[in-house]
Protein backbone atom coordinates (compact mmCIF):
# COMPACT_ATOMS: atom_id res chain seq x y z
CA UNK A 1 0.00 0.00 0.00
CA UNK A 2 1.16 3.68 -0.86
CA UNK A 3 2.35 5.44 2.16
CA UNK A 4 -0.89 7.09 3.37
CA UNK A 5 -0.79 8.79 6.76
CA UNK A 6 -4.49 8.65 7.47
CA UNK A 7 -7.57 7.86 5.43
CA UNK A 8 -10.41 10.14 6.61
CA UNK A 9 -14.04 8.27 6.22
CA UNK A 10 -17.32 10.52 5.88
CA UNK A 11 -20.57 9.50 5.17
CA UNK A 12 -24.12 10.32 4.91
CA UNK A 13 -26.94 8.37 5.99
CA UNK A 14 -26.97 6.80 2.68
CA UNK A 15 -23.27 6.23 2.76
CA UNK A 16 -23.02 5.40 6.47
CA UNK A 17 -22.89 1.44 6.28
CA UNK A 18 -20.74 1.09 3.62
CA UNK A 19 -18.22 3.52 5.46
CA UNK A 20 -18.79 1.13 8.99
CA UNK A 21 -17.86 -1.51 6.41
CA UNK A 22 -14.68 0.46 4.81
CA UNK A 23 -13.34 0.74 8.86
CA UNK A 24 -13.15 -2.88 8.95
CA UNK A 25 -11.32 -3.26 5.62
CA UNK A 26 -8.93 0.03 6.61
CA UNK A 27 -8.07 -1.99 9.47
CA UNK A 28 -7.67 -5.49 8.21
CA UNK A 29 -5.01 -3.38 6.24
CA UNK A 30 -3.06 -1.45 8.73
CA UNK A 31 -4.43 1.79 7.42
CA UNK A 32 -5.25 4.48 9.84
CA UNK A 33 -8.21 6.22 9.61
CA UNK A 34 -10.13 8.92 11.34
CA UNK A 35 -14.07 8.84 11.16
CA UNK A 36 -15.24 12.18 10.66
CA UNK A 37 -18.88 11.51 10.28
CA UNK A 38 -22.03 10.82 10.23
CA UNK A 39 -20.85 9.35 13.70
CA UNK A 40 -24.70 8.16 14.31
CA UNK A 41 -27.27 6.68 11.26
CA UNK A 42 -29.27 9.90 11.16
CA UNK A 43 -31.58 10.33 8.20
CA UNK A 44 -31.85 13.86 8.13
CA UNK A 45 -28.35 14.68 7.87
CA UNK A 46 -26.87 16.60 4.80
CA UNK A 47 -23.72 15.45 2.92
CA UNK A 48 -21.97 18.70 2.69
CA UNK A 49 -20.96 18.83 6.30
CA UNK A 50 -19.20 15.35 5.76
CA UNK A 51 -17.77 16.17 2.93
CA UNK A 52 -16.42 19.87 3.80
CA UNK A 53 -14.67 18.25 7.18
CA UNK A 54 -12.99 15.45 5.65
CA UNK A 55 -11.93 17.58 2.79
CA UNK A 56 -10.38 20.24 5.05
CA UNK A 57 -9.06 17.28 7.05
CA UNK A 58 -6.46 16.15 3.40
CA UNK A 59 -6.00 19.68 2.81
CA UNK A 60 -4.33 19.76 6.08
CA UNK A 61 -2.25 16.69 5.47
CA UNK A 62 -0.93 16.43 2.61
CA UNK A 63 0.38 13.03 2.75
CA UNK A 64 -3.67 11.67 4.10
CA UNK A 65 -6.43 10.96 1.38
CA UNK A 66 -10.14 11.13 2.12
CA UNK A 67 -13.18 8.26 1.08
CA UNK A 68 -16.72 9.49 1.32
CA UNK A 69 -19.90 8.15 1.09
CA UNK A 70 -23.18 8.67 -0.40
CA UNK A 71 -26.11 7.22 -2.17
CA UNK A 72 -25.06 8.18 -5.25
CA UNK A 73 -21.08 9.22 -4.90
CA UNK A 74 -21.72 12.55 -6.45
CA UNK A 75 -22.85 14.92 -4.34
CA UNK A 76 -19.62 14.04 -1.84
CA UNK A 77 -17.93 14.57 -4.51
CA UNK A 78 -19.33 18.30 -5.26
CA UNK A 79 -19.23 19.36 -2.11
CA UNK A 80 -15.43 18.33 -1.47
CA UNK A 81 -14.09 19.47 -5.36
CA UNK A 82 -15.65 23.64 -3.57
CA UNK A 83 -12.15 23.24 -1.85
CA UNK A 84 -9.27 24.56 -3.70
CA UNK A 85 -6.56 21.86 -3.80
CA UNK A 86 -8.72 19.16 -3.48
CA UNK A 87 -9.12 16.27 -5.99
CA UNK A 88 -12.01 14.56 -5.52
CA UNK A 89 -13.74 11.91 -8.03
CA UNK A 90 -16.55 9.98 -8.38
CA UNK A 91 -15.49 6.35 -9.04
CA UNK A 92 -17.63 3.44 -9.75
CA UNK A 93 -14.88 0.74 -11.52
CA UNK A 94 -11.35 -0.14 -10.60
CA UNK A 95 -10.18 1.52 -13.83
CA UNK A 96 -11.55 4.45 -12.82
CA UNK A 97 -9.89 5.04 -9.28
CA UNK A 98 -6.51 3.68 -10.50
CA UNK A 99 -6.45 6.43 -13.27
CA UNK A 100 -7.64 9.46 -10.74
CA UNK A 101 -4.36 8.55 -8.79
CA UNK A 102 -1.89 7.66 -11.68
CA UNK A 103 -2.66 10.86 -14.00
CA UNK A 104 -5.38 13.53 -11.62
CA UNK A 105 -3.78 12.72 -8.36
CA UNK A 106 -6.84 12.54 -6.71
CA UNK A 107 -6.50 13.25 -2.85
CA UNK A 108 -10.56 12.25 -2.29
CA UNK A 109 -12.35 9.24 -4.01
CA UNK A 110 -16.56 9.16 -3.23
CA UNK A 111 -18.08 6.05 -3.09
CA UNK A 112 -22.05 5.50 -4.28
CA UNK A 113 -23.22 3.54 -1.81
CA UNK A 114 -26.93 2.54 -3.99
CA UNK A 115 -24.92 1.41 -6.97
CA UNK A 116 -21.45 -0.54 -5.50
CA UNK A 117 -21.62 -3.96 -3.92
CA UNK A 118 -19.26 -4.43 -0.46
CA UNK A 119 -16.79 -6.49 -2.91
CA UNK A 120 -16.43 -3.80 -5.29
CA UNK A 121 -16.29 -0.66 -2.96
CA UNK A 122 -13.46 -2.74 -0.83
CA UNK A 123 -11.76 -3.54 -4.21
CA UNK A 124 -12.25 0.17 -5.48
CA UNK A 125 -11.04 1.81 -1.82
CA UNK A 126 -7.97 -0.84 -2.13
CA UNK A 127 -6.97 0.61 -5.71
CA UNK A 128 -7.20 4.28 -4.99
CA UNK A 129 -5.05 3.91 -1.56
CA UNK A 130 -2.18 1.62 -3.56
CA UNK A 131 -1.81 3.48 -6.92
CA UNK A 132 0.86 6.16 -6.45
CA UNK A 133 0.32 9.20 -8.87
CA UNK A 134 2.62 8.83 -11.81
CA UNK A 135 4.12 12.49 -11.68
CA UNK A 136 4.62 12.86 -15.12
CA UNK A 137 5.09 16.18 -16.05
CA UNK A 138 2.11 16.97 -18.49
CA UNK A 139 -0.41 15.88 -15.51
CA UNK A 140 2.11 17.84 -12.59
CA UNK A 141 0.92 20.80 -15.14
CA UNK A 142 -2.63 20.04 -15.95
CA UNK A 143 -3.03 19.80 -12.08
CA UNK A 144 -1.91 23.06 -11.76
CA UNK A 145 -3.95 24.38 -13.87
CA UNK A 146 -7.31 23.69 -11.37
CA UNK A 147 -6.13 25.62 -8.65
CA UNK A 148 -6.18 29.36 -10.71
Amino acid sequence: MEHVLMVFLGADHGGFALKEKAKLWLGEWGVPYEDVGALTLDPGDDYPAFATSAAKKVLADPDGKAVLFCRSGGGMAIAANRLKGVRAVDCTTVESALLARKKNNANILSLAADWLNENQAKTIIKTFLETPFSGEERHVHRIAMLDV
